[in-house]
């Protein structure tokens, strides 16, 4: 992917990696991936501009409504799937002290993370706004190894990049761009991308109110909670394919391959069939890897936010 330096920079992004570590903590999340490659799927001809923007947060809050009805919120955390083992009792960070580029060996890696994370929150705000609807800009936050949120609980990288609808922002463990790539195969900068992409699509959610929805729905309807929680991750991978219709310009090739690659990698079906179990449909929280393939490339090849209702009807 075509991309410029300086974002950064963006006082949306908090880098406390190189925060002292103190306290105690508890809790989750998940993301990753790594480098260049050539070949693949062909990149359509024609894209460059999201289209249907009209009414957007209105559409997905109808959409939301009319499948859960009602209202109300929780402060969990909404990850893309957890790979790694999960967070127990972990240590907190504070005292932000970033580390100086110069001394940075993911100097490049973080540069690259801030332009995806402002680039999609350009494209997200400038939408809503054209709509008249109200936006509430998303953080970034770049931790390593344990993070405190404000109001998701407590995290290790171990659970990978997530988005946390109490504070509005999405934190990243830099680290796992390497797991990704060494224990799923997950290679590339725009499966990296993607990873971000998708973590904004559960702000767009939050904003668009489906977050309260989906939390009230899982409360009230056990039996469901988990294909809730499938639809809910499968809008979140259409709406990252609708910002990746933005870049279609900056587009090289192999991206849109590494893209879908990362979606199909983080499937329920193949993170399951990896861990040496049996394939349980009944336990997916996120959808198998040919549907996150299929709502990403809807979400891409449409450029249309509308199209990303995975909340009525067959996924």
């Amino acid at each position: 992917m075509k991309w410029k330096r300086g974002r950064s920079g963006d006082r949306n992004v908090i880098d406390i990696r190189g925060a002292k570590k103190g306290g105690a903590s508890g809790g989750g999340g998940f993301g990753g991936m790594g480098g260049m490659s050539g070949g693949g799927l062909p990149i359509p001809s024609a894209k460059g501009k999201i289209g249907g923007f009209i009414g957007i947060v209105i559409v997905l809050i109808v959409i939301g409504t009319q499948v859960f009805g009602g209202s109300s919120g929780s402060g969990t955390g909404y990850d893309i799937g957890s790979i790694l083992a999960g967070a127990g009792t972990v240590p907190g960070a504070d005292n932000p002290s970033p580390i100086p580029a110069s001394e940075d060996p993911d100097a490049d890696l973080k540069d690259f993370s801030a332009y995806v994370f402002t680039d999609s929150q350009q494209v997200w705000r400038k939408a809503f706004r054209q709509d008249g609807q109200p936006w509430r800009d998303a953080q970034l936050v770049l931790y390593s190894g344990a993070v405190s949120t404000g109001g998701c609980g407590n995290a290790t990288s171990a659970v990978g990049p997530f988005y946390c609808p109490a504070d509005n922002r999405v934190y990243l463990d830099l680290s796992f761009y390497k797991d990704m790539k060494n224990q799923l195969g997950a290679d590339g900068d725009f499966a990296w991308a993607y990873v971000i992409a998708h973590e904004m699509g559960h702000h767009v959610q939050n904003l668009g109110g489906i977050h309260d929805e989906v939390a009230r729905a899982r409360r009230q309807e056990s039996e469901s909670a988990n294909e809730i929680s499938v639809r809910n991750e499968l809008q979140a991978d259409c709406l990252a394919g609708v910002w990746a219709s933005t870049v279609f310009n900056q587009l090289e090739p192999g991206d849109l391959d590494e893209a879908i690659n990362a979606s199909e990698a983080v499937g329920d079906d193949r993170l399951q069939s990896r861990g040496g179990g049996s394939v349980n449909p009944d336990s997916f929280t996120h959808g198998t890897s040919a549907q996150r393939h299929h709502w990403f490339q809807t979400g891409f090849e449409s450029g249309d936010p509308e199209k990303c209702d995975t909340f009525s009807g067959d996924i």
